[in-house]
């Protein structure tokens, strides 16, 4: 009885350790530290940890340093346009690579990205390098550089 008690509460452990957010599964693979710091200084954190569902195309810290780093600071102080350039790599629901349709999908920004399905996905001019990463509130799309509202 006892060992059934304990295999019970490593299942449960095992089980709520996968469960995740968007915000923590980004964390938790190392490679989004610039995109996490950014949504700090935008205060989207809690957003991005609520039910969702949420699709979000992750710009890595590679495509952040793409960024001169002076427009790449002035960004980061500058909440109001820091939010809008963050919340047009959203989109509203769960969304997964093999969903993805050709054309205009409209940001939790406002804006429309444009998806491409030829080659590969891309948003606007980016490429999706690593697709379907699942959360519990959604699905991230890793992509090569940070896309900007129109």
């Amino acid at each position: 009885m006892k060992k059934i008690i304990v295999l019970s509460a490593l299942a449960f452990a095992a089980l709520s350790a996968q469960a995740k957010d968007i915000v923590d599964t980004a964390v938790a693979a190392g490679k989004f530290n610039t995109l996490a710091a950014a949504l700090q200084a935008a205060g989207l954190v809690d957003t991005l940890k609520g039910p969702g569902p949420f699709t979000v195309f992750a710009p890595t810290d590679e495509a952040f340093a793409k960024i001169p780093k002076a427009d790449l600071d002035a960004l980061l102080k500058d909440k109001a346009k820091l939010s809008a350039v963050l919340t047009y790599h959203v989109v509203a629901g769960k969304v997964m690579a093999k969903d993805v349709k050709a054309g205009k999908v409209k940001t939790v920004q406002g804006s429309e990205l444009t998806l491409g399905t030829t080659g590969g996905v891309t948003v606007d001019a980016a490429k999706v390098i690593q697709a379907d990463i699942v959360a519990d509130n959604g699905v991230i799309h890793v992509i090569d550089s940070v896309v900007l509202p129109k």
